[in-house]
């Protein structure tokens, strides 16, 4: 038996949990339909994630997966900060708002959320999964010890060699196609941009853990074509943000439906690192004036600040619309639904 299916997965079809998109109702809702829902809680603190665990179990009795940031400490550089809220400045003003006195790292990582790691231990979801890098060996072994199957997102072999050497179960191939935050653990190194076919090839090759593909895989094709690479499974984040049952607003419901669909830009301006979202306002911003915003997640500060101030004026197109180079085939559908089509197209293309 393979190991999704140990842990009671019928389907090769994994909801990305994309972080302030992914609900316990929509995680519940896949996994209900025999996939893996997942939970993003890197924008919360433990707290948050333990009332989110409670709310995906009382709605499932399946597998689901709870996703972490690993990042790297944000190097705090007062000089640039201070540039970054003075060319934002206009833009809040035109908006009526003033900019932030100053900036905060507003996430914490799991590397040092000591917090975190003991909600986990005592709630021991059934897989946990990391992205932007790995947490210490003492901490995965912690994890591991209370039962939780962990996956852990690569974006290159390098990575993929670091998350086999640590002991984690699974890799995420997140190819360069894949919506909001690339999972790279440097994002100071240069990214070698591999696409979800190469990538996904190249992991199963290399490495002897169980790899699922991730990255523009939108319909029942895209994840044939991802398991006949040798995946275990599919990633899809974009094909549910339509969905009832996630978080997405309704300017982020239009903007996925209108011509920005077609014109997704990889950018660092919304939050400190390389991320994967509909063209906006703020995209073409950070596009004309070119300019080195502060570490994720300082910078992430001013981006909510910018977004709240800009919303409050009625304007939608700052804020963190997060899809993939696939948005364009998305279905707007619940996504039970969405998961049992998923299924019968994938099913109608097997031998």
């Amino acid at each position: 038996m393979t190991l999704l299916g140990k842990l009671g997965i019928a389907l090769p079809i994994v909801q990305a949990p994309m972080a302030g998109v992914s609900t316990p109702e929509l995680a519940a809702a896949v996994s209900n339909a025999g996939g893996l829902g997942s939970i993003g809680v890197g924008a919360t603190n433990a707290a948050g994630a333990r009332e989110m665990i409670e709310a995906t179990r009382a709605r499932t009795s399946r597998a689901f997966n709870v996703n972490l940031f690993v990042h790297g400490a944000a190097y705090a550089d007062a000089k640039r900060e201070n540039e970054w809220l003075e060319a934002l400045r206009p833009l809040f003003r035109q908006f009526g708002s003033e900019a932030p006195a100053r900036l905060e790292a507003i996430y914490p990582s799991f590397a040092e959320d000591d917090g975190m790691l003991a909600m986990l231990l005592e709630a021991a979801p059934p897989i946990v999964s990391f992205h932007f890098g790995l947490p210490a060996a003492d901490r995965i072994a912690a994890l591991k010890n209370v039962g939780c199957t962990l996956f852990a997102t690569a974006t290159n072999l390098a990575e993929a060699r670091l998350i086999e050497a640590a002991g984690v179960d699974v890799i995420v191939a997140q190819g360069w196609e894949a919506g909001g935050h690339r999972g790279v653990f440097d994002p100071t190194e240069n990214d070698s941009k591999l696409g979800t076919m190469v990538l996904t090839r190249l992991l199963v090759a290399k490495t002897k853990l169980p790899v699922i593909a991730a990255g523009g895989i939108m319909d029942g094709a895209g994840i044939r074509a991802a398991l006949d690479l040798g995946a275990v499974a599919a990633q899809l984040g974009t094909a549910f943000i339509a969905c009832p049952e996630s978080n997405a607003d309704e300017a982020y419901r239009a903007a996925i439906v209108s011509e920005s669909a077609h014109r997704t830009v990889m950018t660092r301006a919304i939050s400190g690192r390389p991320a994967r979202c509909l063209s906006n306002r703020f995209t073409q911003w950070a596009a004309e004036n070119r300019l080195t915003p502060p570490d994720y997640p300082i910078a992430y500060d001013a981006g909510k600040a910018l977004n709240a101030a800009a919303k409050r004026a009625g304007e939608n197109g700052f804020g963190a619309q997060w899809a993939g180079q696939g948005a364009p085939l998305h279905r707007a559908m619940p996504a039970s639904n969405l998961v049992e089509l998923l299924w019968s197209e994938f099913d109608s293309l097997s031998d």
